[in-house]
């Protein structure tokens, strides 16, 4: 099979898409482990969960509120699906969650996993198609295509590349170079030197945690107009985001970043060379990491 430029620019653009997706999810997963030390099984159904607020909203909150003209616009619901999920996320820190903080971490990944499952099985209960819904609300100025000169790329793919690298530098810049960053990594480092200073940690975690949730369910929302709604989205993604996790290194903002977008790319230009291949070279190069450099390629070695 020949290989063109064209095909290998067009291949590395869808691949940058899926990257941005990965990062995302990423990074909040990375966020909540590196600074709570919780392995967050729940994480693909929280994304799921934002997709299906952007949905309801969009579908069927005219139904359900007998008012036709009531409808969630996409604008909105990039600020209303991860502050709802955000808040049922710090409901279940505060209250179920911080109980295991002092217990063996396989008891937090099986209470998130059981969250998971749970999620899931309300939407499917809730009559919700498995196999998913399209979300019919993106916006008109982000329809049609933009010209890169070697093809034509969605305007709302781009878009969604555009906001995933921004969210992903804010995030890293607020973690590593500011005030409220520099208490979180101490909270997690030395929580009683922080009690000391009169900050109050219990607050600081439920914030990491509400934020990290947060940007899963900005990432269920950006995914809504290209992928189909379901409540199983999640689930069909989580295993590739913690295998970015992996690589990256566990906890590592950077690394979730950098490895997220990366291996989106490698995906892509896999394609190209021999397609079989795309749907397993992330756990490929995720057991030569574990082999070579467990602790991933961002993470501290023990």
């Amino acid at each position: 099979m020949e290989i063109t430029a064209q095909a290998v620019l067009s291949q590395l653009m869808l691949g940058l898409n899926n990257g941005a997706f990965y990062a995302l999810l990423s990074l909040g997963l990375a966020v909540i482990f590196g600074m709570l030390n919780i392995v967050n099984f729940s994480h693909g159904a929280l994304y799921m969960l934002g997709a299906m607020v952007a949905l309801i909203g969009a579908d069927y909150l005219g139904q359900w509120t007998g008012n036709p003209d009531a409808q969630l616009s996409f604008w909105w619901a990039l600020v209303v699906a991860p502050a709802v999920v955000g808040l049922l996320g710090l409901v279940i820190e505060r209250f179920m969650l911080s109980r295991l903080y002092r217990v063996d971490p396989l008891y937090g990944l099986l209470f998130t996993f059981g969250v998971a499952l749970m999620l899931e099985g309300v939407f499917v209960a809730l009559g919700f198609n498995v196999s998913g819904e399209p979300y019919n609300s993106k916006p008109e100025s982000l329809s049609g295509a933009v010209n890169l000169g070697f093809m034509l790329f969605p305007a709302y793919r781009l878009f969604s590349i555009v906001l995933s690298i921004s969210v992903c530098v804010g995030t890293w810049f607020m973690i590593e170079r500011t005030r409220i960053g520099a208490y979180l990594r101490a909270a997690t480092e030395r929580p009683d030197l922080v009690r000391a200073f009169g900050v109050n940690v219990p607050v600081l975690i439920s914030f990491t945690y509400f934020f990290g949730v947060a940007l899963a369910a900005l990432a269920g929302v950006v995914a809504a107009p290209i992928y189909s709604v379901s409540p199983k989205m999640g689930a069909d993604l989580i295993i590739v985001v913690f295998a970015v996790v992996v690589i990256g290194g566990m906890g590592s903002i950077m690394g979730a970043i950098v490895t997220g977008f990366g291996l989106g790319i490698i995906e892509g230009l896999t394609k190209v060379v021999y397609p079989p291949l795309s749907n397993t070279v992330i756990f490929i190069i995720m057991a030569l990491v574990l082999l070579y450099r467990p602790a991933g390629l961002f993470g501290k070695e023990a």
